[in-house]
């Protein structure tokens, strides 16, 4: 039995590696440590690289207005389809006329007979003032003559601003957009009666073009964010919530003038030209503001690692053997990050295979990236 328990032991030894093949003892880690490991390197590149800062933002559009009535009436007709694009001036709906028609052919006849009394009474003023010079009439009768021109002349007046008022009441029977952009649902159909009163208008209208978005960054970056406003007007990109795909590039145009203290942030707002319709009102948005340029090592954001001590990268040597470089990230973007400190422009640095690296770990170029390993991972489940 013992026998067989020394020999179980020396096979186990030498599968495992404790025993080598000429007999020496050696540890499967070691053995395992001078294999080079396969990964994907570059190089470190000196460069420009565009300074910004990224906030979640809602698009809001420029104008917005709610078109209601302003007369009673009944709803004759909706001019306007629902989602179309209208310019000012566009007729959208019109009420029944008629009423305000009969307002105002009424209010007209009423100065008509009020500037007849008046051309009466300005020829017995004629009259009256000629016979007192003969003392045929009195000085009384004169003033009281003078007093009822005056009286009719102010009727005339009045008249005037009772067609005016007719004109408007009339005008409004036919509703116009006040805007240019785009309707939204209808909010009532034709045929209804409606009041100046309503609650519910007949449409929303929206402008898209230009268009804002509205975003937040945390209140530490206001005073950056001040500075270079006050050198240049700095641009705003609207990116999908991938935070890869660019829908649009705006301007800032306002910083807002407190700082939300519920939150510690502070509000942005931006506008977008936005002729191609990519930004809709009401949509989430990431928010990048360009703040400025920087200069310096640019590697790929997959080189950078996360450890419990900050940020690291691992650096290829001549040797081919890596070095676990702690470093500090200044920006990065699309990819890219600026490194601002630990390593320099000229240096290669691992960019995928990390998982299986050590410090001092040889590695050789041509190791898979992340979206073949994905893929082949995939292949073989399937």
């Amino acid at each position: 039995m013992g026998l067989v328990a020394m020999l179980a032991a020396a096979g186990y030894a030498w599968r495992t590696g404790i025993i080598a093949w000429d007999g020496k003892v050696g540890g499967g880690a070691n053995t395992q440590a001078s294999r080079p490991v396969p990964v994907t390197i570059g190089p470190v590149h000196d460069d420009d690289f565009p300074l910004s800062r990224t906030g979640l933002g809602t698009v809001q559009a420029f104008n917005t207005v709610t078109v209601r009535v302003r007369v009673d009436g009944e709803l004759q007709k909706i001019a306007f389809q629902e989602g179309q694009d209208v310019q000012v001036g566009d007729v959208l709906a019109e009420i029944d006329p008629r009423p305000y028609q009969a307002q105002l052919k009424q209010a007209e006849a009423d100065k008509a007979r009020d500037e007849a009394l008046l051309a009466n009474a300005r020829l017995d003023l004629d009259r009256y003032s000629s016979l007192v010079v003969k003392e045929f009439a009195t000085r009384q009768s004169v003033d009281t003559q003078k007093a009822l021109v005056a009286q009719y002349e102010a009727a005339i007046a009045r008249d005037r601003a009772v067609i005016d008022n007719a004109q408007v009441q009339l005008g409004y029977t036919t509703i116009v957009s006040p805007l240019r952009g785009r309707t939204g649902i209808r909010l009532i159909d034709q045929g209804n009666i409606v009041h100046a009163n309503d609650a519910t208008g007949l449409v929303v209208i929206t402008q898209i073009s230009p268009i804002s978005v509205i975003f937040t960054l945390p209140q530490q970056y206001l005073p950056e964010v001040l500075e270079a406003s006050r050198r240049q007007t700095l641009t705003v990109s609207a990116y999908a919530q991938d935070d890869r795909t660019k829908l649009s590039d705006g301007q800032l145009t306002l910083i807002d003038n407190q700082i939300d203290q519920a939150t510690g942030t502070m509000r942005l707002k931006a506008t977008f030209e936005n002729q191609n319709g990519a930004l809709w009102p009401g949509q989430f948005v990431s928010s990048r503001l360009t703040i400025g340029s920087g200069h310096g090592a640019v590697v790929p954001d997959s080189a950078v690692q996360s450890g419990p001590n900050g940020n690291y990268v691992f650096v290829v040597k001549q040797d081919s053997t890596v070095d676990l470089r702690p470093i500090r990230v200044a920006a990065s973007r699309n990819g890219q990050a600026l490194i601002a400190e630990g390593i320099k422009p000229g240096e290669t640095v691992v960019t995928d295979g990390q998982y299986r690296l050590r410090p001092g770990s040889h590695v050789i170029p041509g190791g898979p990236t992340a979206g073949q390993r994905t893929a082949s991972t995939a292949q073989g489940r399937e």
